[in-house]
């Protein structure tokens, strides 16, 4: 461990040649065709999103070129949206800025990467919080930018640092692709076997056959609307049952209640389906609570005949739709009638378990993977509030 921690002012990591600045551009100066923009918007995870940049003229960017871009520039957004951080790719090169951004070239003496992860640091961030003002529209003065207070060790150790940080982002990134090719596989499973075009195979092996019927989802299930009790009868005290109000009593597809309330209305018990009824429409969770359910939320429990797990799974699959049926200009939302006039097609009983089985295997898959994920950037962030100030310093020539 070294014990001198040396913190300085981001502008000791600046090229003197080039300042930190912002853009000037404004949004009446840009054009069809032309010149790239970068905008706060385009600021998204640590990259610049060249999908949907604004441009201007050749002529009005001549007159603005002390805010233009080099490949490898950092740019940190000033407004708005305060403390996203991008490094410039060689394809923006040449690129200009909006009064949103402030740009960063770091010095010959110094490593961008490591500027790049410490102005990512919660210390960091929480200058920029500290240091942002302003009512409609809140930023940070371009003077404190250049005053946050970064740790300064030498250009090596600065490297070291980048490298390590470098390596749990290629992890975090790979982590990501998996749940995101794993959401899109489950997505497609849900679509052929939830539609009858896959069929599975049976206990004895055989594929299972048959045609499905179509039911309104009351006759497949118990629908119980929810009824909002007072609200002098909620208590944080355990008195009476937890209350599940709507989407904000919902986390990761589970009752997560906030409240409880002494006055009962409708009911749920434990394993029912919640169906949110109000905006946004037809979020599907289960119930690990016997709970009083307002009116922002509908219970349902499986009928004989039918399996609860399988009308979970199709409801999962309907979600992105309700909103083809929510109706209100104040509130997105579906009635009684919506939900149970909804069509299913169901087929026999032991399909209907075993394309539950599959999905719910699928879902399984897809849990783990975002607790890793959520872990690895819990960990990431730890290690950057130790690494980016100086509280676990890194030897040059140890391994990364």
């Amino acid at each position: 461990m070294v014990p001198n921690q040396k913190m300085t002012a981001l502008d000791s990591f600046v090229d003197p040649r080039a300042p930190i600045c912002y853009g000037i551009l404004k949004p009446g100066e840009h054009v069809s065709d032309g010149v790239p923009v970068i905008k706060v918007r385009n600021i998204i995870g640590g990259r610049v999103l060249e999908d949907d940049l604004l441009r201007t003229s050749l002529q009005i960017h001549n007159q603005y070129k002390r805010a233009e871009v080099n490949q490898g520039d950092l740019l940190l957004t000033i407004r708005g949206t305060t403390g996203r951080v991008a490094i410039v790719p060689s394809s923006l090169a040449g690129a200009n800025i909006t009064q949103d951004t402030a740009r960063i070239r770091v010095s010959s003496d110094d490593d961008p990467m490591y500027v790049f992860y410490a102005l990512q640091s919660p210390s960091v961030q929480q200058q920029i919080d500290l240091n942002t003002v302003g009512q409609a529209v809140k930023g940070i003065n371009i003077a404190e930018v250049r005053k946050l207070k970064i740790f300064h060790p030498d250009a090596s150790e600065q490297k070291k640092i980048a490298q390590i940080l470098s390596t749990w982002d290629k992890t975090i990134t790979t982590t990501e692709q998996l749940l995101a090719n794993s959401q899109q596989q489950k997505k497609a499973l849900m679509q052929q076997l939830l539609t009858g075009k896959k069929r599975l195979l049976d206990k004895n092996g055989a594929r299972f056959s048959g045609e499905w019927k179509s039911y309104h989802l009351s006759h497949v299930a118990v629908i119980v609307m929810g009824s909002s009790p007072k609200s002098e009868a909620y208590n944080e005290n355990g008195i009476g049952l937890p209350l599940l109000q709507g989407n904000a009593d919902i986390k990761n597809r589970i009752s997560a209640p906030r409240v409880f309330t002494s006055e009962i209305t409708k009911e749920c018990e434990i394993g029912d389906i919640l169906l949110s009824v109000r905006a946004p429409v037809g979020t599907v969770a289960i119930s690990e609570h016997k709970a009083c359910i307002g009116r922002g939320i509908a219970a349902l429990h499986a009928k004989p005949n039918f399996y609860q797990s399988f009308i979970y799974q199709f409801l999962l699959w309907f979600e992105p739709k309700w909103g083809s049926l929510s109706q209100g200009s104040t509130f997105e939302s579906i009635n009684s009638d919506d939900i149970k006039n909804l069509k299913i097609k169901v087929p026999n009983f032991g399909e209907q378990q075993k394309i539950a089985a599959v999905l719910s295997t699928a879902d399984q898959e897809i849990s783990a993977l975002q607790q890793k994920l959520d872990a690895l950037k819990q960990e990431k962030k730890a290690l950057m509030q130790q690494l980016l100030t100086g509280r676990r310093r890194v030897k040059v020539e140890e391994a990364a």
